[in-house]
């Protein structure tokens, strides 16, 4: 073999390792090298060469491919075969899994019985378990339903974006009339709270979809909204086993002072028509190939939403499910401190729940941070460590407050652990971690960045192709905790010390050490 075609050859593979490591397609990967220079940026054919070692690629190509995935020219040219360790494997979502043992305790019919008397004990509703459930099902199935994104794609043919007449067209086409009605926001009571509700719309069967007449003034919302109905005509025949779509109340629903502990017979199927029709939604107005290289064009701002009339919950939504990169979180809050829609596929943990609220929230979390400083910036992001038991974590969001139809206020996150990109890009990502932790924790939780490790998240920044990672650099990086009474600090951030209280295993562990010290 040649050095010229050995050299092309290991190019070729280590090109293709790094690409498909980034979850690029070969399509994608030239996307990006346009971005950098359009007259200059290889086709896909001359991409497919370049790793088959047909060919070698040019000092400029070479300069591009280097910038988007921020190595050095010459790490192409080495000669050396060897890629770096792939990252591991991702985190599953949510706490840690409870093991079922012993397991006749475990058993279906035991279940069955238990479950009921849980939930009217605890206070919580049929709803609330099933919206669980189904969170629980999208974080371990990494938010990936096939079928449902073929029936949406099969429908809009991939089309985006779509505008209101499309959405139109595809209902008259499917026999669904749309029927408009008029109904202001009214206060109504949710646990201890008061707060403004208002109905958007809802499917009445056989055939009509009822809408709210101020969704004609707000063309992002009305899009979802006929998308979601729309959805269900395609995948239960318009049945009406589906939930009105109604702002404000814990689960985004219209509060219900009826609603009792305990689970229904019809809970569950309405919870997953519910989020079937929502998912449905989401890839009717957002295709994933089409969506992926929106968000590339525009570096995965959410606010190119607004350039095609999506709103910034169905863009942060959407931007998990198709983004190459697999480890991503979303959160909506409503005040004081409830989650109305939650994903993990990084495994983060929750800063509260969607059943009670906290009684130590950790305030440094950016939703949290936004939900309480009222005045503040209405967008921003954040670099975070969070520290669990022993280990740092390090995430970045993108936060933004905004307000539902109704009027109340809510704060929507997306964020990306940052760790499995760092590994992937150098071996010191623990030892940086480390470094920024250390600053946060010795400067009362929030601390500039380490200059390498600033360099290293911008390079990490520009080959995931997020620019709000980088605009988070701009600002100091602060501690979270999963809850506040497990703050590193030494002095709390409410300025409550640390507890002494020491659990039942530490006493126990000390009582054997005096033991074995006294024979």
């Amino acid at each position: 073999m040649s050095q010229h075609t050995r050299q092309s050859h290991f190019l070729g593979t280590k090109l293709r390792a790094l690409r498909k490591r980034n979850g690029l397609t070969l399509e994608e990967l030239s996307a990006r090298c346009t971005q950098q220079d359009p007259q200059k940026a290889p086709s896909v054919s001359y991409l497919s060469m370049i790793e088959s070692g047909k060919r070698v690629p040019s000092a400029e190509v070479l300069d591009l491919l280097s910038a988007v995935f921020q190595r050095e020219p010459r790490w192409f040219l080495d000669n050396n075969p060897e890629t770096e360790a792939a990252v591991p494997q991702q985190r599953s979502g949510g706490a840690a899994a409870v093991p079922l043992e012993p397991a006749f305790l475990f058993s279906k019919e035991l279940l069955q019985a238990a479950i009921p008397e849980l939930l009217a004990q605890t206070g919580t509703t049929g709803q609330q378990f099933a919206h669980l459930l189904i969170r629980s099902h999208q974080e371990m199935s990494r938010n990936d339903f096939p079928d449902l994104e073929r029936a949406a794609e099969n429908i809009g043919q991939r089309k985006f974006p779509l505008d209101v007449e499309d959405l139109m067209k595809l209902c008259r086409h499917h026999g669904l009339k749309l029927h408009w009605f008029e109904r202001k926001p009214v206060l109504a009571r949710d646990k201890d709270r008061e707060l403004r509700s208002m109905v958007r719309s809802f499917y009445e069967t056989p055939n009509t979809i009822y809408l709210n007449r101020a969704l004609e003034s707000d063309p992002a919302r009305l899009k979802f909204d006929i998308a979601s109905h729309l959805g269900h005509k395609i995948l239960h025949d318009g049945d009406g086993l589906k939930a009105a779509h109604a702002t404000g109340g814990e689960m985004g629903g219209s509060p219900e002072g009826s609603a009792s502990a305990g689970m229904s017979p019809q809970d569950v199927l309405h919870a997953w028509r519910d989020f079937e029709c929502s998912f449905f939604a989401g890839a009717l107005l957002c295709p994933k190939v089409p969506f992926r290289r929106f968000l590339t064009r525009e570096s995965y701002r959410v606010e190119a939403g607004e350039k095609i009339e999506l709103t910034p919950a169905a863009v942060m939504r959407r931007m998990t499910k198709v983004s190459p990169y697999p480890y991503w979180h979303f959160f909506d809050a409503y005040p004081p401190g409830f989650l109305r829609a939650v994903y993990r596929g990084n495994g983060i943990p929750l800063p509260w729940g969607n059943m009670a609220q906290v009684s130590d929230p950790c305030p440094n979390w950016a939703v949290f941070r936004m939900l309480d400083e009222t005045r503040g910036a209405d967008r921003g992001s954040q670099i975070s460590v969070l520290r669990d038991g022993n280990q740092s974590l390090l995430y970045c969001c993108h936060s933004r407050r905004t307000a539902d139809m109704a009027g109340n206020p809510h704060v929507l996150s997306v964020g990306v652990d940052l760790v499995p990109a760092l590994r992937s890009h150098t071996t010191d990502a623990d030892s940086l971690v480390a470094e920024i932790t250390e600053e946060c924790v010795s400067h009362r939780g929030q601390g500039k960045i380490p200059a390498a490790a600033a360099e290293a998240i911008r390079a990490v920044a520009r080959v995931l192709n997020i620019a709000w990672i980088e605009d988070a650099l701009l600002r100091p990086a602060r501690v979270i905790c999963p809850r506040s009474s497990n703050c590193p600090r030494t002095e709390h951030c409410n300025g409550v010390g640390n507890s002494r209280a020491r659990e039942i295993t530490d006493v126990r562990e000390e009582i054997i050490h005096e033991s074995r010290r006294k024979r």
